[in-house]
């Protein structure tokens, strides 16, 4: 996944709902592989479809609608992510373009799964994203900041989570980052503590 944009614009597609559950955001039967890809059109499939399994759309799914087709921005309610663990569910999200997930609280799973896919989960309180709904805002991973044309809400993010999503690192890219300091620890180390590094007899 690239770099989180600087900063994220969009209009602001409103799914206040609390306690959506990974398995409506991508239920178990459109799993239908081991890897990332092929996911995005199982997203909210049982709200996102009329008839799931002829994919005929229902029209008044907010992600159907004009003003919010293709939008990488999503509201949402309380506990949004909760159930299972699937980290399929950030898959699926990512893979259909939402960049940014805006709600009152998430499940911390799927929290945490967001920021290792790249997707920014910004807690607000309620009143601010409902405020925020069908609004063209601005997403600003920099400034911690959600912006519209007349207001500024800001939000916290872990200092390390914030480079990662703002580089495009991973976890190993991030420790990798690192490898010069490493193995000048690990050289000093060795002097130190030279029995630590012997290599076993046969």
């Amino acid at each position: 996944m690239s770099a989180f944009p600087q900063p994220l614009t969009g209009r602001a597609a409103p799914l206040l709902v609390d306690n959506v559950d990974t398995d409506t955001i991508i239920p178990s039967r459109e799993m239908r592989s081991t890897g990332r890809t092929g996911l995005a059109e199982g997203l909210f499939a049982p709200w996102r479809y009329s008839d799931a399994d002829a994919r005929i759309e229902n029209p008044d799914f907010v992600l159907n609608q004009p003003d919010y087709r293709g939008t990488p921005i999503l509201l949402g309610g309380a506990n949004f992510g909760c159930g299972s663990s699937r980290e399929h569910a950030v898959w699926a999200l990512a893979e259909y373009g939402i960049r940014a997930i805006i709600a009152e609280s998430f499940a911390p799973i799927f929290h945490g799964n967001c920021l290792r896919n790249f997707v920014l989960p910004v807690t607000l309180d309620r009143a601010a994203v409902e405020a925020l709904a069908g609004k063209t805002i601005a997403v600003d991973l920099a400034a911690q900041e959600v912006r519209t044309q007349t207001d500024v809400h800001a939000f916290d993010i872990d200092p390390e989570a914030k480079q990662m999503l703002a580089e495009g690192l991973d976890a190993i890219d991030l420790t990798l980052a690192q490898a010069s300091e490493i193995e000048q620890w690990t050289a000093a180390d060795r002097t130190a503590r030279p029995w630590v590094y012997l290599e076993p007899t046969r």
